[in-house]
């Protein structure tokens, strides 16, 4: 493969990026060596060798090798065991003999520098440190042409956290994750799949405290009082102005000596208020405003948006930064925007350009914002792209100006407040529609001593209620204002927490389940630096350090130190871990009374053979051979109903909103 003249090895992170680094290069041609594909191209005297990677083709392993054993601190690195990764290596190790000069054009993060370090030192021979940089934010053929020629050196402070990183957690994950299964294995009969890790651990925590705080919350009641008053045939919708009333009597009260008496504007006022235009989407931003609007889990959002990225229709979406440098160009982006978006070519009119900003920043990248490379999207895709543009250009508009109303209303002493609120200037607004939109509420022109007739006043009884649950989004926002987890990993942690059944995800939010509950508490007796965000936090903020060029060592002799604490902990009550873990399992794992035996109860059973899961009675053993199939994908819960058949009826969760009850029982007469 390799030729006799010295050519240049440009490693990328994924293939979609190789190919379009190749393209931007200039004429590249394509061969495939093994499955992998290869471009050949030349600029400016310089030949070029492009491949790329799939994501992370080394990772940490143990050097054990028995998934039983723990604690494991003896690691390395090594190949990914996969046959396409094994392929790759030798694809890159083969041309790396033949190469004169070495690039690292992965992407420019911690993840991205990680998969190009591992790269170049480990399949093309220890070359990190000699090679060169190539940075972007988007692969624009501009943009890419002018890394190529401002060639940085490499990060190994970036790369460095970022091994750090990757050792913590696979430390804590696997280790932990170990103790907690052999502590039920050691209180129960049989394996559970459980994990915990410095990450889970805390976040897991915050779904089970506020779902604490909704199961004790004591609902107490409480009065509203409104009153409709009317000026010229307009009616006007007023509200106590000291809110909540806390007795039946106090409110009987309001009522008697307001009805039937007129009320008198005792204030009028009027007043601008100025809305700034939003500030541009990081990845966090981009995520919550998607499931705001499109209920998209973050997770979800953030493939979309990897795939625009990697189209060049967006710039790097794995950014912290709500800051966009007048570098990247703002009139040619809106200039490509203007064929799909008017309001481009408003902003396109103006002699100066201004986004507003927000205070987060990034050092490896700026905000995301569109290319301005024409798009032909369609579904959730088109959805967010649509939501980065539209953002985008919001960035630049005006402010918004809102006029609010607020008037009193006295009434034999007690005080009614009316509130009207009408749009002025849209500014911003115009570009962010249909993705904003302001309640309007007019009120009559009303001055100071203006009698009012008074058509009614009511009162209504209400009850406090507990806190909100949890979105995905607002979960993923309680991570980053706690400082745990990364922006690239923390969408990827409630995902395993769903997959595990430590929570779940319904209309109402985010539930920690019982076995989450069981998780949480049995940490916090035993082992409750796991489940706070201290040492998370704290690991956190050294990993930063290493980035800038701290000592890398000590964090990982101090994370040590603090894990072999923990698992001191866990061998010492590994059976009561175990035990209280397992009496969650089992009553989660039962369904219903078996109709068959009548004593016995069905359950969730999952085949060792097949891996299958299916229903079948705890009676088994004395002779019952009640069985029936299951879906095997989806979550399925206990309904706690029994069909007209007798067998019980199961509650199947599956995908973006599909859920569904049904019977067991696969000769059900009742079945439609």
């Amino acid at each position: 493969m390799p030729s006799n003249a010295l050519y240049t090895l440009v490693v990328c992170e994924k293939p979609d990026a190789a190919r379009r680094i190749a393209q931007a290069l200039g004429d590249a041609k394509e061969t495939r060596a093994a499955g992998v594909s290869v471009f050949d191209v030349s600029r400016s005297g310089t030949q070029y060798k492009v491949c790329s990677a799939s994501g992370h083709l080394y990772g940490i392993v143990d050097t054990t090798k028995n998934r039983s054993v723990y604690p494991v601190l003896d690691l390395e690195w090594a190949p990914v065991e996969n046959g396409r990764a094994g392929r790759i290596i030798g694809v890159i190790a083969k041309l790396s003999q033949g190469a004169g000069r070495f690039i690292h054009a992965c992407d420019y993060d911690q993840e991205g520098e990680v998969i190009g370090h591992s790269i170049l030192q480990y399949a093309c021979g220890g070359k990190y440190a000699g090679a060169l940089r190539a940075k972007f934010s988007t692969l624009t053929d501009d943009e890419i042409t002018e890394s190529f020629d401002n060639l940085l050196k490499t990060s190994a402070g970036l790369a460095e956290a970022g091994r750090s990183r990757h050792l913590l957690d696979f430390l804590y994950g696997v280790n932990l994750s170990r103790a907690l299964a052999q502590s039920f294995k050691a209180g129960n009969k049989g394996y559970r799949n459980l994990s915990i890790g410095r990450v889970q651990g805390p976040t897991l925590a915050f779904a089970a405290d506020r779902e604490s705080e909704i199961r004790l919350h004591v609902p107490d009641p409480y009065w509203l009082i409104t009153a409709d008053f009317e000026k010229s045939g307009q009616v006007i919708h007023a509200s106590y102005e000291k809110g909540k009333v806390g007795t039946l009597a106090g409110a009987q009260a309001i009522i008697a000596a307001c009805t039937g008496r007129d009320g008198r504007v005792s204030r009028a006022e009027t007043r601008k208020v100025m809305l700034r235009p939003p500030a541009p989407f990081n990845i966090g931003d981009l995520q919550r405003e998607a499931y705001r609007l499109f209920k998209i889990a973050p997770g979800y959002t953030l493939t979309i948006a990897e795939k625009l990225y990697l189209r060049a229709l967006i710039s790097y979406p794995r950014t912290s930064s709500q800051k966009l440098p007048a570098s990247i160009n703002y009139r040619k982006i809106l200039s490509g925007l203007a064929s799909s978006y008017n309001h481009a070519s408003i902003l396109l009119s103006r002699d100066c350009l201004v986004p507003n900003e927000g205070a987060m920043t990034d050092p490896a990248h700026p905000a995301i914002y569109p290319t301005g490379v024409a798009a032909r999207l369609s579904g959730l895709e088109f959805k967010v792209y649509d939501l980065v543009a539209k953002r985008f250009l919001a960035t630049f508009g005006d402010a918004a100006v809102t006029e609010r109303t607020e008037v009193a209303i006295d009434v034999d002493g007690h005080a009614f407040l009316a509130e009207g609120r009408r749009t002025t200037y849209d500014g911003w607004m115009a570009f962010y529609r249909p993705y904003v939109d302001l309640h309007q509420a007019e009120l009559p022109a009303l001055a100071q001593g203006d009698t009012l007739a008074n058509r009614q006043v009511a009162m209504e009884e209400k009850f406090t209620q507990p806190p909100w649950r949890y979105s995905q989004a607002s979960l993923l926002a309680k991570m980053e204002h706690e400082q745990i987890g990364t922006k690239a990993t923390r969408a990827d942690i409630i995902a395993t927490l769903i997959k595990r059944e430590y929570i779940s995800s319904e209309k109402s939010g985010i539930k920690a389940t019982d076995l989450g509950f069981a998780v949480v508490e049995s940490m916090r007796e035993r082992v409750p630096a796991i489940v706070s965000t201290e040492l998370t936090r704290s690991m956190e903020e050294q990993l930063e350090k290493v980035e800038q060029g701290g000592d890398s060592v000590a964090v990982i002799e101090y994370a040590v130190d603090r894990l072999v604490e923990s698992l001191a902990a866990f061998r010492g009550s590994q059976a009561e871990i175990g035990k209280q873990i397992g009496a969650v399992t089992q009553a989660a794992a039962s369904i219903g009374q078996c109709p068959v035996c009548k004593t016995g109860r069905l359950r969730m059973i999952r085949s060792k053979k097949t891996k299958k899961r299916f229903v079948g009675c705890s009676n088994y053993a004395s002779g019952c051979r009640a069985s029936a199939p299951l879906p095997q994908k989806g979550i399925i819960k206990g309904y706690g109903k029994v069909c007209k058949c007798g067998w019980p009826i199961v509650w199947v969760g599956f995908g973006r909103g599909k859920k569904w009850n049904m019977c067991v029982n696969m000769q059900c007469p009742y079945k439609k």
